[in-house]
């Protein structure tokens, strides 16, 4: 498969969640304009992001929102069942595990994770909080897709190692740190602190 940018899946699953926003209204059709206005961006960009994965729409009328709503399900892989793994049983990683739009969106979260000994054996609604020495004898017969890994930084790179050693090819990181892994795995970092500082920019540089 062709590389595909991230900032690209970015806007794609922006577009999805603006056409699935269109549909609950009952319309069935929206233009490149409208959907460069919901995403903040041009038309051009919406229909070079699209046109990377076939030809959509039809001038004139526009993209049809049920069809374009299930090629960008597709495209993005969300008509599979996703085995998701959390690793971190603290405030962030309870709130992620309770989060309903996970499964909705395919994603399963099936175990949770950690090394406090305080933690381990605690119910998280029908969960239980395991020990993560057992992650790779679990990721064996589990067959892990994605691991959470929520976790204070000093503890991060030691836990992604065994994730990787479990096995589990992509990571989503909650910790401000730089990881290093091998090319068939794949990171996508959540950085809070960088997003907020983004905000502060934005008021602070406001045009009066």
């Amino acid at each position: 498969m062709k590389r595909i940018a991230e900032s690209t899946v970015r806007r794609l699953s922006l577009y999805l969640s603006f056409l699935e926003g269109i549909e609950r209204q009952g319309l069935k059709t929206v233009s490149s304009d409208e959907l460069a206005r919901l995403g903040g961006t041009t038309s051009a960009q919406v229909r070079k992001d699209l046109s990377l994965f076939g030809s959509f729409g039809k001038r004139g009328l526009g993209y049809f929102v049920p069809e374009l709503s299930e090629k960008l399900r597709e495209i993005l892989g969300l008509g599979k069942q996703w085995r998701v793994c959390i690793i971190g049983a603290g405030k962030i990683g309870a709130a992620l595990a309770r989060y309903r739009g996970f499964a909705e969106r395919g994603f399963n979260v099936t175990a949770v994770y950690d090394s406090d000994e305080a933690k381990i054996g605690k119910r998280w609604e029908t969960l239980t909080v395991r020990p993560i020495s057992e992650l790779e004898k679990d990721a064996a017969k589990q067959g892990f897709d994605i691991a959470v890994v929520a976790t204070p930084a000093e503890n991060t790179p030691a836990v992604v190692k065994q994730v990787v050693r479990a096995g589990i090819k992509a990571i989503l990181n909650f910790a401000p740190v730089q990881l290093s892994v091998p090319s068939d795995v794949t990171v996508r970092n959540v950085n809070m602190a960088m997003e907020l500082e983004g905000l502060s920019f934005a008021l602070s540089n406001r045009s009066e």
